[in-house]
């Protein structure tokens, strides 16, 4: 096992939350706007809509690669903040005022920032793919989430695996104390000594957009199953994982998302 039962289930739950918060916040925006007048993306074709995604997703990762080679935490540090605040506030937005999701989201985005710690970092994770998922979802069918998650999952294990820059990634956001994902430190029964649990945003936020999808074709049961079959697959890397070692986290779960949409499909 990659962990020990306890860090295990709490990444589970952490998972789950950041999913179930964020089928609200989608379903939310189905019938409501965007605060402050954000306006939804548009594409000409849902079938299609992969492509610009998966187009923007390279690029990114190429612009943090120079990141890392130049050694610009900072400016890392002040992308990342931005981020958080846009995300934060369109998630917020669904439950409060638009202003005070607006002041809530720049706090809890600074105070991450200048003071991480382990509850802020993980209470903003459970929000911060609600608002993205929100934006997304809409753009998205059946077809073109499922090729995007393959495409991803094809993507993540050449990162892992071959080129590796995803360790690279991972471990430099590690240095800044500015890690997109859920982490959870604890300590080896055995050596005593100070691990992380750490599970990548983009595990979360891909397959909460494929969650989200389910929402608006199948209504929330369904989303719902799917984000417990997600969550198990899941669970059955880290069970069958070993300690030290990096996996892609994506081909597993998309393969839980295909499951999950096959059950949907039967019990539907």
């Amino acid at each position: 096992m990659k962990h020990n039962i306890k860090v295990m289930l709490l990444l589970i739950l952490l998972f789950l939350g950041a999913h179930f918060i964020g089928l609200i916040v989608v379903q939310h925006y189905t019938t409501k706007n965007l605060p402050f007048e954000v306006q939804n993306i548009q594409v000409k074709e849902k079938n299609t809509s992969y492509i610009p995604i998966f187009i923007a997703i390279l690029i990114s990762s190429i612009i943090a690669l120079i990141m890392i080679k130049f050694r610009t935490i900072r400016l890392w540090k002040f992308w990342f903040f931005l981020s958080m605040v846009f995300s934060l506030t369109l998630s917020f937005g669904a439950f409060l005022w638009q202003y005070l999701a607006l002041s809530l989201a720049i706090i809890i985005s600074t105070w991450r920032i200048l003071k991480p710690n382990f509850i802020v970092h993980n209470l903003s994770e459970l929000f911060l793919y609600g608002g993205l998922a929100a934006l997304f979802v809409p753009i998205f069918n059946i077809l073109s989430i499922s090729i995007l998650l393959i495409l991803i999952s094809l993507y993540d294990m050449f990162s892992v695996w071959q080129s590796k820059h995803m360790i690279k990634l991972a471990k430099f956001q590690n240095k800044s104390r500015i890690f997109a994902g859920i982490m959870i430190p604890y300590k080896e029964r055995k050596t005593e000594k100070l691990r992380e649990a750490i599970l990548g945003g983009g595990d979360i936020g891909f397959t909460l957009l494929f969650s989200g999808v389910i929402l608006l074709n199948y209504g929330m049961i369904s989303a719902i199953i799917t984000s417990i079959v997600t969550s198990i697959a899941l669970l059955s890397l880290f069970i069958f994982g070993e300690k030290k070692k990096f996996y892609p986290a994506m081909p597993f779960l998309s393969l839980g998302c295909f499951i999950s949409l096959g059950l949907v499909y039967l019990i539907f």
